[in-house]
């Protein structure tokens, strides 16, 4: 299942833009994001997104961790050995492929071969850092890194050879 989330963007003028996100949970947060570089992430009322209930604002560097916190570098775990050369390679899922129409936990790709999935071309679009209900289509490419082994063994595992 892709995220429901609706992200909403408005322009400030002079000010930088405005990015409203109603939640599943009926919350309304915002972030804006100034021209130089500051962010303020505030909780709006459901009811009133003109009245804000509280706000938070961020310098770029706290902006950028905060990312972090909520988008993990998905091969980090990788890097923890500088001696081992990482690959990327482009995986495409085809009608042959046992995991078309499936989730990518149901390959469990990382655990299986200590490479990841960070990414999955689709179309025109790329969707970043997939989550593990994120459903695979045909057609679809996968972006893989790991060793040269844990990459192979992903596109053995997706390819079904």
């Amino acid at each position: 299942m892709e995220p429901s989330a609706h992200v909403g963007k408005t322009a400030l003028p002079g000010v930088g833009t405005r990015y409203d996100l109603d939640t599943d949970g009926g919350r309304h947060v915002s972030v804006v994001a100034h021209q130089d570089g500051r962010r303020i992430l505030a909780f709006h009322d459901p009811q009133d997104e003109d009245s804000c209930q509280d706000s938070v604002a961020l310098t770029p560097q706290e902006a950028s961790a905060l990312s972090k916190l909520l988008f993990p570098d998905p091969v980090a775990h990788l890097h923890q050995h500088p001696e081992i050369d990482l690959v990327t390679e482009h995986i495409p899922v085809t009608k042959r492929s046992p995991y078309a129409g499936r989730t990518l936990g149901a390959t469990a790709a990382r655990t299986r071969t200590g490479a990841s999935i960070v990414a999955v071309l689709r179309r025109t679009d790329a969707v970043p850092s997939p989550t593990p209900d994120f459903r695979f289509a045909i057609g679809d490419t996968l972006v893989v890194v790991g060793t040269r082994e844990g990459v192979d063994a992903v596109a053995a595992l997706i390819t079904g050879g």
